[in-house]
């Protein structure tokens, strides 16, 4: 078996970082366009389409950790997270583009249709997901290699992002030609044939290395246990669930805010590319501030004041086109380094569990963290919704001054609370950067006394 602490080569750091990329290309769209596209090209009501997303969510509370118990058990000649990578690529292509079609139905049968295929969704995203982003804690056992691999990911995700937000909408006319439904799924055809090629490339390039003790006996309920012990994991969940919370909402609600509160659409793209050009940038921050003060240090300090700066939208009028501007550029860039940080910090926590417990399980832990990334993906969409209509918004149509101002509070100060509780929830977390440097430490001389024991991972 490989050296635990051996440096990832770009390659593989590239094609494990595709897999994101791919993820994002369905996931930004659900994010910035899905209620967008069930108000005003499926014509469901905000209050419908808020429950939509919140529904499949009492499902995620058992499929999500029994996703993760799976991947742990999974045993593969490609280990036990690559192999979920290649198996749900087609059918995750597929069911992006589903969700994206409006049916030629009754207003109920539509609303079937969209809870139908947005649960499928959801549902092999935790196929999917829970495995991938499991990989960053067994590709190396290196903490500070793991914050370069998942700097690497989010640019390559950030890129994905960036073309979703930035283009979408023009490639939605030109397909489209005037329809924007055929538009969306014309779109979504492309977005998810890309995808499906990059989660084949992230399995063919990557290798599993970090392996739990081959003595080390399974158990759910003990692997349950360990994690609902483990403050650093609750903590991480909690902040993953506030973070979700904040880019579904205002990740919903800018398509209209530059629709009917600013009056011009067209730069809803440039608009989102500005702020991901700035996304991409400060990313290359990420493992340098990580390495000076500490992953969680900094990114208290880079939620705070991406909270700060999100309140500044309650107090911009619509014609303050510079400003608006000028603030997402200070946001995208305060924010940028929690991005990779977020995912490292998971996998820290899934070598603080094995640090005190001498048990690994990687997948369970990943898979929880992910149900909390769900949970507050949906509670932010299904805010979006039930806020649009206690705000009295009328999908096409001049809205209000009492709608303007919850678009314009939803763009600003409501999203920021969530941002707010994940910084006091960050005081919870006690993996500093002392702490990592002892326990990557110890945990690298713990395995190599049953290294030769364990088989070595295999390439494709």
């Amino acid at each position: 078996m490989q050296d635990q602490t051996q440096k990832l080569s770009i390659v593989e750091k590239i094609g494990y970082s595709l897999g994101d990329s791919a993820a994002n290309f369905i996931f930004q769209t659900v994010m910035m366009f899905l209620m967008f596209f069930y108000t005003d090209i499926m014509g469901i009501s905000p209050a419908v389409a808020g429950f939509i997303f919140l529904a499949t969510r009492i499902f995620d509370a058992v499929n999500d950790p029994m996703m993760g118990a799976i991947a742990d058990r999974t045993k593969t000649r490609w280990g036990k997270f690559r192999p979920w990578i290649l198996i749900t690529a087609i059918p995750f292509g597929i069911i992006g583009v589903l969700m994206f079609t409006s049916p030629n139905l009754s207003m109920t049968g539509k609303i079937i249709y969209a809870f139908v295929t947005y649960n499928l969704m959801m549902i092999i995203y935790t196929i999917n997901n829970v495995p991938y982003c499991a990989m960053t804690g067994v590709l190396t056992g290196d903490s500070i290699e793991r914050t370069g691999l998942a700097q690497y990911r989010f640019i390559f995700a950030m890129l994905a992002t960036f073309v979703v937000q930035s283009f979408s909408l023009d490639l939605v006319k030109y397909f489209g030609n005037g329809d924007k439904a055929k538009g969306y799924q014309l779109t979504m055809v492309v977005f998810c044939s890309l995808a499906v090629i990059f989660f084949f490339i992230t399995f063919f390039t990557t290798k599993e290395r970090v392996q739990p003790d081959p003595k080390q006996k399974t158990s759910l309920k003990r692997d349950i246990s360990d994690l609902l012990h483990n403050q650093q994991w609750l903590a991480i969940f909690f902040l993953t669930v506030f973070i979700f919370v904040y880019l579904a909402l205002r990740g919903s609600v800018t398509l209209y805010y530059f629709t009917y509160y600013v009056k011009r659409d067209d730069l809803f793209g440039w608009f989102n590319m500005l702020g991901m050009g700035v996304t991409l940038i400060g990313i290359l921050f990420a493992k340098p501030l990580a390495i000076r003060f500490g992953k969680r240090n900094t990114f208290m300090v880079c939620l705070f004041l991406t909270a700060v700066f999100a309140c500044v939208y309650a107090f911009l009028p619509p014609d303050a086109i510079i400003l608006i501007f000028v603030f997402n550029a200070l946001l995208s860039f305060a924010y940028a380094p929690t991005i990779p940080m977020l995912w490292a910090m998971m996998a820290d926590v899934a070598d603080f569990g094995e640090w005190k417990t001498g048990r690994r399980a990687t997948g369970m832990t990943f898979s929880a963290t992910t149900f909390g990334l769900k949970m507050g993906l949906s509670l932010g969409g299904a805010l979006s919704g039930w806020l649009l209509a206690y705000y009295g918004y009328v999908a096409n149509q001049e809205q209000t001054a009492f709608a303007l101002k919850g678009i314009r509070w939803m763009m600003s100060v409501i999203p920021a609370i969530p941002f707010f509780l994940g910084v006091a929830t960050l005081f919870l977390y006690k993996i500093d950067k002392k702490t990592e440097i002892v326990m990557t430490e110890e945990l690298i001389e713990r395995r190599k006394h049953y290294q030769d024991e364990t088989p070595s991972a295999q390439g494709a």
